[in-house]
């Protein structure tokens, strides 16, 4: 028989209601960056006038699930090593914020692809502009005011699986070509690419979404 009262019903105390939510909402971030999007901070001058110092930028991965990196796309990629310094360990406050984009981790990249697996990336024509497979790019979009292409020649048949990649302050980004005596001559593996860039987010007055130039939409690109 019951009582006057009722059977009370169990309550979990408050803390512990306190850890589940923190714990779910610190599982929920992880599959959240692992799977879908993950926010970065650029630490240099080397994608002016696209991205400027210590803006944040928002990388989502979904786009490559199905479907390959392309030419014109800006992204994210992993040191394939031999591109940066190594800086110092970082604190355990510093890997958390740098988890959530709050904190240069110094071991990622940013920049543009120009040629992926099989191009023939040229610099330069006649002109001074950079050819894939032959055909001239139009960067007056992007590249930064004042610069040229590329001061650096080079002639360059991107191996299979793999990125030649390119700064939009062509005066000062150490990429693809200032590598080219590593392993792989400079090109990126693209198992090392975390995902597309899709927008500036921070400063909210710098937000905007980010997209391919119209120049790699030409045909004769594929043709090459």
């Amino acid at each position: 028989m019951a009582t006057k009262a009722g059977k009370k019903q169990r309550r979990i105390p408050g803390w512990v209601e306190l850890v589940l939510l923190l714990g779910f909402a610190l599982l929920l971030s992880i599959v959240i960056k692992t799977f879908f999007v993950q926010m970065f901070f650029v630490p240099s001058e080397s994608m002016e006038p696209l991205f400027v110092t210590d803006d944040r930028i928002l990388v989502q991965k979904v786009s490559y699930w199905n479907g390959d990196v392309r030419r014109g796309d800006v992204i994210v990629f992993e040191d394939p090593g031999g591109w940066l310094r190594d800086g110092p360990e970082l604190g355990p406050v510093q890997k958390a914020l740098s988890g959530i984009g709050l904190y240069p981790t110094g071991g990622h990249l940013v920049k543009r692809v120009v040629g992926v697996g099989g191009d023939r990336v040229v610099c330069c024509d006649r002109q001074g502009r950079i050819t894939v497979n032959g055909v001239a790019l139009d960067e007056t979009s992007y590249l930064r005011k004042g610069i040229s292409p590329s001061a650096r020649e080079f002639d360059v048949t991107v191996p299979e699986n793999r990125l030649w990649m390119m700064g939009d302050n062509r005066g000062n980004s150490e990429d693809s070509r200032f590598h080219q005596r590593l392993p792989g001559k400079g090109t990126v593996p693209v198992d090392r690419v975390v995902g597309k860039v899709w927008a500036i987010v921070w400063p909210v007055g710098r937000f905007q979404q980010i997209d391919r130039p119209e120049t790699f939409e030409q045909k004769a690109l594929d043709a090459g």
